[in-house]
């Protein structure tokens, strides 16, 4: 390995699973960041091992944080990439990889986070992410998955097309563990487009729904999925006072349910997703 980590302790395993979610790609709705957080506050954890800060971290992009109490100088709080691990109630342990996206050194990070979790005997690696789509509110979730192995892509089920995209870390990642035939697949969570820029909780249930099917652990999402029923209540709100708004709704929901590829939708002089986001925004801070 490329002594990029610092291990700490290496824990006692069962059947482990590693969830990677790094903060500074796409994650619309702050879906994978918040289910992270959900999935962590949900299990008593320790840290495994950190990585070199000074190593991975651009810190004029991602600057500490300075606490001041009355002039005086408290706390510097710098970014760290972390390894956790916890059990789960099922008995099964979950390594979680958190932290943000390292700014260099990618090939050496990777090699090194692959050579980590060969050696905790890491049988499964789900990525956690969410990106903007033209869908509606009102139907559920789905999830896109992406893998080197098929079946565990058709598993998520996956988008019928043949694109290229900037990739993330997790994208790399993927491709390294497939090297290393240690199964891994992204779970990709689809928001409206409309809400992508603020907190949706809906597709955050939805990706640790999601990776409780794929692993076989329990989590409970029941309070995610009261917040979201919250927010699309606010989000009908706002939509039944505008007939465009609806009609652009109305429009999503018979591209959803005619599993039409998104760009045949012709959305003509409808409104556009970016003044429906402005628009809910406003309205969810008692603008309206």
């Amino acid at each position: 390995m490329s002594e990029l980590a610092s291990v700490h302790s290496w824990p006692t395993v069962e059947r482990p699973v590693l969830v990677i979610c790094l903060e500074g790609w796409i994650d619309a709705g702050l879906a994978a960041g918040n289910a992270l957080g959900h999935l962590i506050g949900s299990m008593p954890s320790e840290v495994v091992a950190t990585f070199d800060s000074d190593e991975l971290i651009d810190f004029r992009a991602r600057r500490p944080t300075l606490r001041i109490v009355n002039g005086v100088d408290k706390d510097l709080r710098w970014s760290e990439i972390r390894l956790h691990s916890a059990t789960n109630r099922t008995g099964r342990t979950v390594i979680i990889l958190a932290g943000p996206e390292p700014d260099m050194r990618w090939h050496r990070f990777i090699a090194e986070v692959v050579g980590l979790s060969s050696r905790l005997g890491v049988e499964m690696v789900v990525g956690l992410g969410a990106f903007p789509a033209p869908v509606p509110h009102t139907r559920p979730i789905r999830l896109v998955g992406t893998s080197t192995d098929s079946e565990l892509a058709a598993r998520v089920g996956f988008l019928p097309a043949s694109i290229e995209v900037p990739s993330g870390v997790q994208g790399a990642l993927e491709m390294a563990f497939g090297e290393a035939r240690i199964p891994a697949v992204g779970l990709w969570a689809r928001v409206p487009h409309y809400v992508s820029a603020m907190p949706y909780p809906a597709a955050s249930a939805s990706l640790l729904d999601g990776l409780a099917r794929m692993t076989e652990i329990e989590v409970d999402t029941s309070t995610l999925h009261t917040a979201a029923s919250a927010t699309n209540q606010q989000i009908e709100q706002l939509i039944a006072g505008s007939d465009e708004h609806a009609a652009l709704v109305r429009q999503l929901e018979a591209q959803h349910d005619s599993e039409q590829a998104a760009s045949a939708v012709d959305f003509g002089d409808l409104p556009s997703g970016d003044e429906l986001a402005a628009e809910l925004e406003r309205f969810l801070r008692g603008e309206h």
